[in-house]
């Protein structure tokens, strides 16, 4: 006799399926590893079938569990759709998504606004990660991604997010003593403050190279944190994103002409796109940027007989 199946075994299945590791399906599901291990051997005990390879790298879905994810996705959706149709709300949606964004965007804009996810999606659980040199969504190890480049193969759904302004900023009390640099050339009598040749994790934060080649800074951070600080400190001028310094009144950009550009880009493996509380968190993201548009692209006048430059975005972030 065939021992009945759940729609709990099917969203067992899904999470193994969608991370391909019972310790990742353990923490979206907020079980044990052994009790994923074990509703994966009473799903496939119950259907007769196969539906994964073990191995030690993890769980490989069979040819069989290739077609059955199908067919549990339709199910999870309609499940989806009836509790929201009886609740007439979205808090019933629940799990955890770990998000992996750039320690700025993290920090300095989406930080503050978590209370809102929380109010909207009560039951939602973020996990935000910020060291994205360790992160890959390959290997299922995050959710969702904010990053500076979108991957150039894989199975992958990726769309813009928002553009950003960076512009050289210094403290009122540096410039005070230092003076104002007044062209590009003048900045390299001047200190800078910038990242880690050697750690900078995505070619689009090399911005020194971008605004002179000869530019060498004296302090060096992995952290755009401890940069923004060394800088309101007085240590020196900075590249800094203008989402961020809008909140510290006491940086002043120089060389007003000089705009950087750069673009976030929200990246998803194909397999979490059909997953609500991914989907919850995308679209919070969506309209979080969309609420604050000028946070990222502000209007600053450009001194008369000097055009804004730009810069392109750099290659595509490795860790995709």
């Amino acid at each position: 006799m065939r021992t009945p199946f759940t729609w709990d075994d099917l969203q067992f299945f899904l999470a193994v399926a969608r991370s391909g590791q019972l310790s990742t399906a353990a923490r979206q599901l907020r079980t044990s590893h052994a009790t994923v291990s074990r509703r994966i051997d009473r799903l496939e005990f119950s259907l007769k079938v196969k539906l994964f390879e073990r191995n030690p790298r993890g769980y490989v879905l069979t040819p069989v569990g290739h077609r059955f994810v199908e067919t549990a996705e339709k199910v999870e959706q309609e499940a989806e759709r009836l509790q929201e149709e009886i609740s007439g709300s979205a808090t019933l949606q629940r799990g955890v998504v770990r998000l992996s964004a750039p320690e700025g965007f993290s920090n300095f804009f989406l930080a503050p606004r978590l209370q809102d996810l929380t109010t909207r999606y009560p039951n939602i659980s973020l996990e935000l990660v910020t060291i994205q040199q360790i992160m890959s969504l390959s290997r299922k190890e995050a959710d969702l991604a904010v990053v500076l480049d979108p991957p150039k193969a894989g199975p992958y759904y990726f769309e813009p997010l928002t553009g950003y302004q960076l512009r050289i900023f210094g403290s009122e009390d540096y410039l005070a003593k230092h003076g104002e640099p007044a062209a590009p050339e003048d900045l390299l009598s001047h200190a800078f403050i910038g990242y880690i040749q050697d750690m900078i994790f995505a070619p689009g934060l090399d911005y020194l190279g971008d605004i002179h080649p000869r530019i060498r800074p004296g302090f060096q951070s992995s952290s755009i944190f401890s940069q923004l600080t060394a800088t309101r400190n007085g240590l020196g001028l900075c590249v800094l994103p203008m989402f961020i310094t809008q909140q510290y009144p006491e940086l002043r950009p120089v060389l007003r002409e000089v705009v950087l550009q750069r673009q976030y880009w929200l990246v998803c493996h194909h397999d979490l796109l059909q997953v609500a509380r991914v989907r919850s968190v995308m679209e919070f993201l969506r309209k979080s940027i969309a609420s604050n548009a000028e946070a990222f692209s502000p209007s600053l006048p450009v001194r008369p007989g000097h055009a804004a430059t730009g810069s392109a975005i750099a290659a595509a972030a490795p860790f995709l």
